[in-house]
């Protein structure tokens, strides 16, 4: 029965190429392709390869020697190939600096609206001229936001006493966006027709994006996986040849 088991996982190279479509594995194939065709030029030094080891043993835990033996048969992987993967992932990022590291504020800039937050309070209800009540009630602080999104509030917002965010504008319906964009904290609006809903929103407070470290990663890696689309939409279809 071993015995069969083992022949029966043996595949030939004439079937590679169904097998990686019928799996679906022809696009992460040819994106590998691309990137290694594209970091193929940079190097690193054997002190920066002992780290990018280091770090790659500690994100997949196998900084032990059995844990490690056990991580390589799983991945049916040697560790020359261990130390390539590992590797790679350094040469990735040095190619992603050298390609878009200078234009990452520009492109900061262009995309900043679309990462800028914001925390405001808000009260949907269906009933028009109970938000016109509840609007002069908050108004004249007769009763707090809080207390009447608990009581009033129709949407999930009542369950944190009207209290939403923080959240990226562009996540936002774009009328509720425009609104809060151009006001200031503490600052409570009228009763505004949003979908089907009659709102209540009171601004609590902007969290303009920052162009961070964190940023200026999530920026990198978002300008290399539209380059690397652009890229896989224009190679030619994989061409399999057996010697």
């Amino acid at each position: 029965m071993a015995q069969e088991s083992q022949l029966n996982s043996i595949i030939s190279t004439q079937e590679i190429p169904s097998l990686l479509s019928r799996y679906q594995l022809l696009p992460q194939l040819m994106r590998g392709i691309v990137i290694d065709r594209a970091i193929a030029p940079y190097v690193c030094t054997e002190a920066e390869r002992q780290q990018a080891i280091e770090q790659f043993e500690e994100t997949y835990h196998i900084n032990d020697p059995e844990s490690r033996k056990s991580w390589l048969k799983r991945s049916s992987m040697s560790e020359t190939q261990l130390a390539e993967v590992a590797v790679r992932s350094l040469l990735i990022e040095k190619f992603k600096q050298d390609t878009w590291g200078a234009k990452v504020e520009s492109y900061f800039m262009s995309r900043k609206a679309a990462f800028d937050q914001v925390i405001f309070s808000l009260l949907r209800t269906t009933d028009g001229l109970l938000a016109q009540e509840i609007y002069f009630r908050i108004l004249e602080g007769e009763q707090t936001f809080a207390e009447m999104a608990r009581q009033y509030s129709k949407g999930t917002e009542a369950n944190t006493a009207g209290v939403v965010g923080p959240v990226p504008f562009s996540q936002l319906n774009p009328t509720l966006a425009k609104i809060l964009s151009i006001g200031q904290p503490g600052q409570l609006w009228r009763p505004t027709r949003i979908e089907n809903w009659f709102t209540i929103v009171r601004l609590e407070k902007l969290l303009p994006a920052q162009l961070d470290a964190n940023m200026r990663q999530r920026l990198l890696n978002e300008m290399f996986e539209t380059w690397l689309s652009e890229q896989i939409q224009q190679l030619e279809p994989l061409q399999f040849s057996w010697s």
